[in-house]
This record gives structure tokens, sequence and C-alpha cells, in this order.
């Protein structure tokens, strides 16, 4: 299964971040390495969103990664959330579904 940890950040983010940038992606490539993130970054223009996808049996590795990331503890993020993804198209999709051949 896919989830969506989906962050919403503050206005001054972009000028906040770089205190705690490198562990924020020391982090973040260490749960890539482990096989729980699939994709993240931020959405540009606004800068106001940031998306992290992350892929296991449960959202606890995307949870887990909030709750402890350094952005969030230093209050760079206004709120978080994790959504399951439902994948259905592409070589990553988790329950791919082709359409019915007439």
């Amino acid at each position: 299964m896919h989830f969506m940890l989906v962050y919403n950040l503050q206005p001054d983010y972009l000028e906040r971040r770089g205190e705690f940038r490198d562990e924020h992606l020391g982090m973040a490539w260490d749960a890539q390495k482990r096989g729980d993130i699939v994709l993240a970054g931020v959405l540009k223009e606004p800068v106001d969103t940031a998306i992290l996808v992350f892929k296991g049996d449960s959202k606890d590795a995307a949870e887990e990664f909030a709750r402890t990331d350094p952005y969030v503890l230093n209050g760079l993020v206004k709120s978080w959330s994790v959504r399951e993804w439902a994948t259905v198209v592409g070589d990553l999709a988790t329950s791919p579904v082709h359409p019915a051949k007439t």
C-alpha cells in the first residue's frame, strides 16, 4: 500500500528550514534506503505543502516519520496528515488496474 504524508507548511518555511534541513534530509534518505519512502518533496509556487509517499503494510512508518521530523518538532509544519493512496496506474502501483478488453 502507498501512504501520503502531507505537510502544510508555515509561511516562513523557506527562511527557517536551513537549520534543520540536513537532519530532515538524512531521515528521509534513511527511510528511502529502508524502502519506506518512495518519493518526497515540496510543492512549488507557492511553497506551502510537502508530500512524502511511503510504501508499506500500514501508515505507521509515515506517522513515526512525522512525529520525529525536525521540521515538525521545530514548528516549520503547521499540520500534517497521513492518507492511504490507492495507486492503480504505473510501474510502482500497488493495485494495478488495467482497462477491460472489449
